[in-house]
């Protein structure tokens, strides 16, 4: 296999997130810091917190019209909506995109659409319709939901492993094209905000009740939201044999497991580390060449000092403190989907070379390795970038980007 078969290339950013549908949209309102978290109560009774909502008034979900019934969830909407966007370019109806493969990530996926009376009178809840309803529950039917709106005829797969998914997807994508599984694969993540996930973080007091502080002294808790993110990965033979846009090429990926506990992370970050390490292996780059980490950053106080004692030990010997920031300051934690938006994020830092602050980040924990982006938003020449996920169980995920160039 030849460099230019074994080099993975994306050539195409689907994005839904709370600033609106399309990558344009999530550039523009992270570059202007404008923050979608907002008090929200009408979720499930007695819940009064902070979460970043898809407006979906603003566009048209996919439709009946489109295939679209009731036994597809909002999650599912959500992602056929982001692979519609990163497709628009393409001709669809040629035969090797149609064999294409899909690999999606969620956590939630048809949650969403089960209620809580399927528990007092099941007979009467599927009755009523709730069977259809049911119907979209599995995680597997993010990916199905993507491969049939856009009738692709590839192997389809799903991710979930809690809130690495979404790189997850992305990395498995890569190794599949490595492969030769198929010519083109359609990767990311979708979840909606669901009842029952966010009062199970609730109940496990990992909520912060105002936006969310990632890295700073005083964080109490993370916040939740939705969206979803797709990516169309390719080798740079295949995007050069149809004369393709490329607009970043993904240098080195790497998964890795902590090993340690079903939601805690290791609390020196040795899993994550490991997972940085290898990435940078992966992609023959020092690190010294990385010059940006999208950080996994939720806010809670485990897990952001764990994830800076894993840069201390993965950026160990740099010359210089690597700028870190966390990015679901924004607009909060969007669990399957973090990682693919987190990903897409990546890409228009390294494309506009753009480094994307931390919001509300002002005493930040100390740490001699770690440059933490925080106020204006950092505007210099990024050749090489690194998106980094983690997420119950142990999952860690760490995806390198650069510019065709570098």
């Amino acid at each position: 296999m030849t460099d230019i078969q074994k080099t993975i290339v994306v050539t195409g950013v689907g994005v839904i997130s709370p600033y609106g549908i399309g990558l344009d949209c999530l550039q523009a309102g992270m570059l202007s810091g404008k923050c979608c978290l907002a008090p929200t109560n009408d979720l499930y009774p007695g819940f009064a917190g902070t979460t970043a909502q898809v407006q979906v008034q603003a566009y048209e979900l996919p439709h009946p019209a489109e295939g679209f019934t009731s036994r597809h969830s909002r999650t599912d909407r959500l992602a056929a909506l982001a692979a519609r966007d990163a497709v628009a370019d393409f001709d669809c109806e040629n035969s090797s995109f149609r064999e294409s493969g899909v690999v999606m990530a969620s956590t939630v996926a048809g949650l969403t659409e089960i209620d809580p009376g399927i528990a007092h009178d099941p007979a009467a809840w599927y009755r009523r319709g709730g069977l259809s309803r049911a119907a979209s529950y599995p995680v597997a039917r993010v990916a199905d939901a993507v491969g049939e709106h856009l009738g692709l005829r590839g192997p389809r797969c799903a991710v979930s492993v809690a809130c690495a998914s979404g790189a997850m997807a992305i990395a498995l994508a890569a190794n599949m094209l490595l492969d030769e599984i198929a010519p083109m694969i359609l990767a990311g993540g979708s979840d909606a905000l669901c009842p029952f996930t966010l009062s199970g973080f609730n109940s496990l007091q990992a909520l912060d009740p105002d936006p969310c502080r990632p890295f700073d002294q005083k964080r109490k808790g993370l916040n939740l939201g939705e969206g979803s993110a797709v990516l169309v990965l390719e080798t740079l033979a295949g995007a050069a044999a149809r004369n393709a846009k490329v607009l970043v090429v993904l240098r080195g990926w790497a998964m890795t497991n902590d090993a340690f506990h079903p939601t805690a992370p290791q609390q020196q970050g040795n899993g994550l580390a490991d997972c940085m390490r290898r990435a940078m292996e992966m992609a023959e780059v020092d690190c010294d060449e990385i010059g940006y980490v999208n950080a996994h950053g939720t806010g809670t106080p485990l897990n952001d000092i764990a994830e800076v004692k894993a840069y201390e030990t993965a950026f160990r010997g740099r010359s210089r403190p690597v700028p870190v920031s966390s990015t679901k300051s924004y607009f909060g934690h969007c669990l399957g989907a973090a990682g693919a938006l987190e990903a897409a994020i990546t890409i228009t830092a390294v494309r506009r070379g753009a480094l994307f602050p931390t919001l509300r980040l002002t005493d930040p924990i100390e740490s001699p390795r770690v440059d933490w982006l925080r106020g204006e938003v950092r505007h210099q020449p990024l050749p090489l970038a690194m998106s980094v996920s983690a997420g119950f169980g142990g999952s860690n995920t760490a995806l390198i980007f650069g510019n065709i160039r570098s």
